[in-house]
């Protein structure tokens, strides 16, 4: 009997080894979140939606893929990811939901996240998209509440699931990164010597909570084309005409 209680547990409860994404999210009330499920190759063409419930079996569908309104999920099959972006969340939003995927032979699969939408969340960043040139730098604002002073704050890149820590300059294949923790509800990251395969999702936690952040990385301007307008310029001003050179060289009356 206890076996068959503990089979159950785990279908109600599933944690998906092939789909997943973030188990705790926070968001300020009227305000927007975008949420980023990663999936197998295997599920490449499969259906994705999102539902709500705390149980997986019992959970009701909110969207499926392509679906427009207050909730859409949008397909990136390049990337092996969906994303859901949820817009002007009310505190009753809060509560459990599923990335999903669905299979058509079996059990569709899925991977939790709970969400909290209040007017004090306990996390939030200044803006949740941000950009920067390849080559430059980037930073984020990172906002964490009172009641998460002295918990472990760190920058994660959904990409490799790597993590960097306050107060330590990493650097990698890919950018250098330090995160600064001031002590008074504010987190700095920056990024320096951006790269375009810097781009993308990447979330700031506090303790077990929080927040997502999309880093656009965009290509430096090409010096051949700053070259072309020079030699415009130059060609433009030795066709000036007589009139012109007259005029402008107008001697002064004796």
């Amino acid at each position: 009997m206890s076996s068959l209680i503990l089979f159950v547990l785990l279908l109600c409860i599933s944690d998906s080894e092939s789909l997943k994404t973030l188990k705790n999210l926070a968001v300020r009330h009227g305000g927007s979140l975008t949420i980023p499920c990663f999936y197998d190759e295997k599920y490449k063409s499969n259906l994705k939606y999102w539902c709500k419930g705390q149980e997986w079996l019992l959970c009701k569908i909110v969207a499926y893929t392509n679906t427009s309104g207050r909730t859409s999920v949008t397909d990136h099959p390049t990337q092996n990811m969906f994303t859901v972006e949820l817009n002007s969340l009310q505190d009753s939003d809060s509560g459990y939901y599923w990335c999903a995927v669905e299979i058509s032979d079996r059990s569709d699969d899925g991977d939790y996240v709970y969400l909290t939408v209040s007017s004090d969340p306990a996390v939030s960043v200044i803006n949740s998209r941000v950009s920067g040139q390849e080559g430059g730098s980037v930073s984020a604002q990172c906002l964490y509440s009172a009641e998460y002073k002295n918990k472990q704050k760190k920058w994660c890149r959904f990409k490799d699931w790597t993590c960097f820590t306050v107060w330590k300059t990493t650097t990698s294949q890919n950018s250098a990164v330090l995160v600064t923790d001031y002590g008074k509800g504010s987190v700095s990251v920056e990024m320096s010597g951006l790269q375009k395969s810097d781009a993308g999702w990447y979330w700031f936690n506090a303790g077990d909570v929080g927040v997502t952040v999309h880093l656009t990385v965009t290509e430096r301007p090409s010096t051949t084309a700053v070259t072309t307008n020079l030699s415009s310029q130059e060609t433009q001003e030795s066709m000036t005409t007589p009139e012109e050179t007259t005029c402008s060289g107008t001697e002064k009356p004796k």
